[in-house]
C-alpha cells in the first residue's frame, strides 16, 4: 500500500512597489506559480484577472499593493489584488454601484474580470489606515 500524502492549500502572497513595472512582475510570477502547482493550463485567464486588477490598483492609488495567490479548490485558484484604497470599484462587490458603462473610458476591464472568472467579489477591510485596510478585489478561475 502507498503512503497517503496530504497536500495543504497553498498560497503565495508578492507585495509590489508603486512602480509601473510591477504589474508585469506580478504576472510572471503568478505564471511560475501555475506551473509549480501544476496549473499552467489556467494562467492566460488567471494572468487577465490579475492584470486588470493590479492595473486598477496601480491606477487608483499612489502607495504599494499586493498581489495574493491561492488554492480554492483543487481544480482552481483565487487571484486577488490588495490595495490601500477601500472604495470598491462600481460593479465590483456589493457596495460598488452599477458597472460602468460599455463606452465608459475607463472601468470597463472589470466588466473582463465578471466575464472571464467563475467568481469574483470584493470588500473594503479596516478603518482606512492604509497599513491594515484598504480593499480586497479577488476572482477565481478554475478548470474545465
Amino acid at each position: 500500500m502507498l503512503p497517503t500524502t496530504v497536500s495543504p492549500p497553498w498560497s503565495y502572497t508578492l507585495q509590489l512597489p508603486h512602480d509601473p513595472r510591477a504589474p508585469g512582475i506580478a504576472r510572471a510570477t503568478l505564471r511560475a506559480v501555475l506551473a509549480t502547482h501544476g496549473l499552467a493550463e489556467l494562467a492566460p485567464t488567471a494572468e487577465l484577472l490579475a492584470a486588470e486588477m493590479l492595473n486598477n490598483a496601480h491606477c487608483h492609488t499612489q502607495g504599494s499593493y499586493a498581489l495574493r495567490l491561492r488554492e480554492a479548490t483543487p481544480q482552481g485558484i483565487r487571484v486577488a489584488v490588495w490595495d490601500s484604497n477601500p472604495q470598491i470599484p462600481p460593479g465590483f462587490g456589493t457596495t460598488g454601484g452599477p458597472p460602468a458603462p460599455v463606452e465608459a473610458e475607463s472601468g470597463r476591464g472589470l466588466r473582463l474580470v465578471q466575464a472571464c472568472a467563475d467568481a469574483w467579489g470584493g470588500y473594503p477591510l479596516g478603518t482606512g489606515d492604509p497599513s491594515y485596510g484598504g480593499k480586497l478585489l479577488w476572482a477565481e478561475c478554475r478548470r474545465g
